[in-house]
């Protein structure tokens, strides 16, 4: 089996101040460590990170073109630790400009609510009720 210690994610942004803005006002930090002034390292759990790379950064990594926001190519999907925690980031994420995917859906021992960031990136936000695994 193999286990990697860490992941870290690389995200084309437009605007490097208004993406911290964004996340910080849903309650993230970032390593000044791992940032510059065109890239941050948003710290999303323990050992799970998001580069968030202006274009022109972002562009230097590989040869193709970066995928157009009106398509979705990946969704970041993180579990979360109540449905509170669920709304909060949800209604916060909508407060600062960030798209509604969905309404938020309750299948009983499951409740999500997904929302596009300012530059089009896909967050699912899922609670999972620990019982229900039992």
């Amino acid at each position: 089996m193999t286990l990697i210690p860490a992941i870290y994610l690389n995200m084309p942004i437009k605007d490097l101040k208004r993406s911290v803005e964004f996340f910080t006002a849903l309650g993230f930090q970032f390593n000044p460590q791992f940032s510059s002034e065109d890239s941050t390292c948003m710290i999303v759990g323990e050992n799970i990170f998001a580069m968030l790379c202006e274009e022109n950064k972002f562009k230097g990594f590989l040869s193709k073109p970066i995928a157009d926001p009106a398509s979705t190519e990946i969704i970041l999907s993180l579990q979360c630790e109540s449905r509170d925690q669920v709304n909060f980031l949800a209604e916060t994420a909508f407060a600062q400009g960030g798209k509604k995917i969905n309404e938020a859906e309750d299948q009983g021992f499951m409740y999500s609510w997904a929302f596009e960031d300012l530059d089009g990136h896909a967050w699912d936000l899922f609670w999972f009720n620990p019982e229900h695994a039992q």
